[in-house]
């Protein structure tokens, strides 16, 4: 296209939603017209698969669950039963946030909470974490922290830090089953560390779980729901994310209605004046609807740094899937991953504009540089114009070279365009699924990797019942026989490396190189 052809075909594809100052320029995706008048039929079905998802359908086949994140944002078209749950929880979160800003709520120990530790996994913690880093003031009235994981470290490192103020942080636990096993360890650690400074885990805690799991912490500060028809990646808007943002001094109810504003936009059954259909357009178009590209996500902003691992999980997690709908293997997805404007120009984007043409990038832009003046740091510009010609210029480098990129561009980083935001990609996941015929609201995958690591733990059990029980040492193969496990003799090997690096009696004797002609001994005195 020569520089007039490809101005008309920016004006064709460009988006603009003016209540939310939101645009999407899709035009430097390299798609034709006959490729959208293919598709045609998949997005009238697309749409009115999601039409049906609203008004409570079994979205999710695999686990006979309706999926109702839209509810969440606009209670009003809920089915009745549940209008009034979500009302009441948003009302119930307000009011308990208020009572421990103005110290009605307060622990034991302290007249007022000064801190946060959110305990959470997956969706748990990957929205709550992206939007508190986007939206939170420089100085919120409580500040905020995180266990994402189950790793003993990490622990260490958190409790270590919030030491002094203990007595002053509230613990929140979040999750969705009451089990999940990274939460549920990370809970039991965090308790032991208040009990051994004297302090009353349960006064300090609240829980964000299942209605019916709730019992699990019960007589702890304040117990809110998680719906069984919200699914983690997808729970940002409800008590999950709602409640740590309110409690930092984020707008909730301009959080929701960004997100009601977007879902309007995204109901609209016309693909060039849906952009979540054009996102979806978009993606097909770059992976030949097979995910064969990956989507390189650039914010060009610091306060949107954690927007690509957020979407990771909500993408990610959604279509990947091994089969399709209709039982056929299928191997779909879309890969995700990003760091942020301009920091990206000194890392990977080398090998975006000269190497493997294996990606899409998705540009995210905010016109507004900061809420006051900014001085000039050259002639005529600024250092906001700077992050703006890096933005534009890297976007230019790349379609010169056949690279695909989609533009995001909202007015400035706040609750309402946030919202929007979270719920644009949300309704373009669920059109991309009906698009390749995949269940965007399981996660078989991720329920596969939870009974190997189940499989793997019990024969650690039997392990270390075998060294307990004998009192000489035992080759490695021995070992695993007796463990009835000779066929997993590798497991075996790598749950006893892990063992002996952490003093838990397990004694590995000969060259560590060469792990099969070890010997293993089991010392009582040394077991922790």
């Amino acid at each position: 296209m020569n520089s007039q052809e490809l101005w008309q075909h920016y004006q064709d594809w460009l988006y603009f939603h003016k209540d939310l100052g939101l645009y999407l320029d899709i035009s430097r995706m390299r798609f034709n017209e006959s490729l959208v008048e293919s598709l045609q039929p998949k997005f009238a079905k697309a749409f009115k698969d999601m039409e049906a998802l609203e008004q409570g359908a079994i979205a999710n086949p695999d686990e006979n669950r309706m999926v109702g994140h839209y509810w969440l944002r606009n209670p009003e078209i809920a089915p009745p039963e549940l209008k009034n749950q979500i009302m009441e929880n948003i009302d119930s979160i307000e009011a308990f946030v208020k009572k421990v800003h103005e110290g009605a709520i307060h622990p034991p120990q302290a007249p007022k909470f000064t801190d946060i530790l959110s305990i959470g996994i997956g969706g748990s913690a990957l929205g709550p974490q992206f939007v508190a880093e986007a939206l939170s003031a420089d100085f919120p009235p409580l500040a905020i922290h995180f266990i994402d994981n189950t790793d003993p470290a990490g622990f260490d490192r958190i409790l270590n830090r919030l030491q002094n103020r203990l007595n002053s942080t509230m613990v929140i636990v979040i999750s969705k089953s009451g089990g999940t096993p990274e939460t549920r360890n990370a809970m039991l650690e965090v308790k032991r560390v208040y009990e051994q400074q004297g302090l009353d885990f349960l006064a300090h805690a609240v829980a964000i779980s299942k209605i019916d799991e709730l019992e699990r912490i019960e007589g702890c500060l304040a117990e809110f729901p998680m719906f069984d028809w919200v699914g983690g990646r997808t729970s940002e808007l409800s008590s999950v994310g709602l409640l740590s943002a309110s409690l930092l001094g984020i707008d909730i109810r301009a959080l929701l209605a960004g997100a009601k504003e977007m879902d309007i936009a995204t109901r609209v059954p016309e693909i060039k004046r849906n952009p979540a259909a054009l996102l979806a357009l978009a993606w097909y178009y770059a992976g030949n609807g097979k995910g064969e590209k990956d989507m390189v996500v650039l914010p060009y902003k610091d306060a949107l740094l954690l927007f690509s691992r957020y979407l990771q999980q909500l993408v990610m997690e959604s279509l990947g899937k091994e089969k399709d709908l209709d039982g056929n293997t299928v191997h779909q997805g879309l890969a995700v991953y990003g760091n942020k404007g301009s920091t990206d120009q000194h890392a990977y984007v080398q090998q975006l504009r000269e190497g493997v043409a294996n990606f899409f990038a998705t540009f995210i832009e905010v016109l507004e540089d900061r809420a006051g003046p900014s001085m000039e740091v050259g002639t005529e510009t600024t250092s906001g114009d700077f992050l703006s010609g890096f933005l534009q210029g890297t976007r230019h480098a790349l379609f010169e070279n056949s690279r695909d990129s989609i533009t995001v561009t909202i007015t400035r980083v706040d609750a309402r365009s946030v919202g929007a935001m979270i719920a644009l990609y949300e309704r373009a996941v669920g059109f991309y699924a009906s698009l390749i015929n995949v269940n965007a609201y399981h996660q078989p995958g991720v329920e596969a990797g939870k009974k190997a690591a189940e499989t793997l733990l019990g024969l650690q059990r039997k392990i270390l019942s075998v060294l307990k029980t004998t009192d000489q040492s035992l080759e490695l193969a021995a070992l695993a026989e007796k463990a009835d496990a000779s066929d997993q003799i590798e497991d075996v090997y790598k749950i006893l490396r892990h063992l002996a690096a952490n003093r838990r009696g397990v004694d590995l004797h000969g060259d560590l190189a060469k792990p099969g002609e070890l010997t293993i001994s089991f010392n009582r005195s040394a077991s922790v």
